[in-house]
């Protein structure tokens, strides 16, 4: 008999046992490859062209169904220039899709309600909407500010860069606020263009209104020359019901004399579980394009803007979202959660 080699034998059953492990270890890889979420995004993307891109789209879209159509995102100043700097090239294209620029907080409100807005953090802003207003696009501010010393200040800084603007006593935007008494800087004039006009009225929560009636009497009775609402209006009883082109013709009309500009607020930057669109099946069976729910505004989803199919929820369609908006005769509309592309990159 061939005496056997010291330690032949226990290499030999170490090398199945390696075997096995490795082959153990890849079916667990396997598997949870397999089972994890599907992550966010796993390809390089240019998330601010594809923002520009999408709101292009809108515009075209819209345009093309009414020229006069004003399109307007709030913030996402950064998407003005190519390289998101103010001193870049700026992005030609983009800038000749919109026809203005919102952008809260420049004042007040940034970090806190009626609290002052962080000097670098204004001036951060500042050569952004300066860049806008050298192109032709109008600013509209909105600060998140009450009280005589704040709201006057608010509106002499506004007005002093050249912007529109307006003082905002609720985040939530559910009031016409009682200060000033009368309308900075009211007029009888007829707003034809953002140009034309000299103050605002940004208005999205009408509850604290009982009927729509109530609710669109009180907006007819002000002064301003422009008003931004929302498509819905949501009564008592919960039931909602979409304004009509009679009621925007309804309140198109300042008091003083004059037209004015009705402005449809919608959000494109995240999907909302509470408007018509959504589908109570998505909790469990989710479309490739929705993302998390905003923790910080409860029933607000954070959407892949890019997808195909949640651009077909906003535009392109009788039922679709902005579809909806131009039917009802809205002189045009204001783009919020411009910046999702700061998600997505982060």
């Amino acid at each position: 008999m061939a005496e056997a080699r010291p330690g032949r034998d226990s290499d030999h059953a170490d090398t199945h046992k390696c075997g096995r492990r490795i082959i153990v270890a890849a079916v667990l890889l396997l598997l949870a490859i397999a089972c994890r979420p599907e992550p966010l995004e796993t390809e390089f993307r240019d998330y601010r062209q594809d923002m520009r891109d999408f709101v292009q789209a809108i515009s075209d879209h819209a345009k093309d169904a009414a020229p006069a159509f004003l399109v307007i995102p709030q913030n996402g100043h950064e998407l003005l220039t190519v390289d998101g700097d103010p001193g870049g090239d700026v992005s030609t294209d983009y800038l000749a899709a919109i026809d203005g620029i919102g952008r809260e907080d420049l004042y007040y409100g940034y970090n806190t309600d009626n609290i002052a807005t962080n000097e670098v953090d204004t001036d951060e802003i500042l050569p952004f909407l300066d860049l806008a207003v050298a192109q032709g696009v109008e600013v509209l501010v909105t600060d998140y500010c009450w009280g005589t010393t704040n709201v006057d200040d608010s509106y002499s800084a506004n007005a002093a860069a050249g912007y529109i603007s307006f003082a905002a006593d609720s985040r939530d935007l559910s009031t016409i606020p009682g200060y000033p008494a009368s309308v900075p800087n009211a007029n009888a004039q007829t707003i034809s263009s953002l140009a034309d006009a000299r103050n605002f009225l940004y208005l999205l929560d009408p509850s604290e209104y009982l009927t729509k009636d109530a609710y669109l009497t009180a907006i007819g009775a002000t002064n301003y020359d422009v008003v931004i609402v929302d498509l819905f209006y949501e009564d008592t009883n919960g039931t909602v019901s979409a304004l009509t082109e009679e009621d925007i013709d309804s309140i198109d009309s300042k008091p003083g004399g004059g037209e004015r500009l009705i402005i449809c607020y919608m959000s494109i930057g995240e999907a909302e579980d509470y408007r018509y669109y959504w589908d109570p099946g998505w909790e469990h069976d989710t479309p490739a394009w929705l993302g998390d729910e905003n923790p910080h505004w409860a029933g607000n989803h954070k959407v892949r803007y890019w997808n195909v199919d949640w651009q077909a929820v906003v535009f392109g369609a009788p039922e679709a979202y902005l579809d909806r908006i131009l039917a009802a005769g809205f002189d045009g509309v204001y783009l919020d959660i411009i910046d999702a592309y700061e998600y997505f990159e982060d």
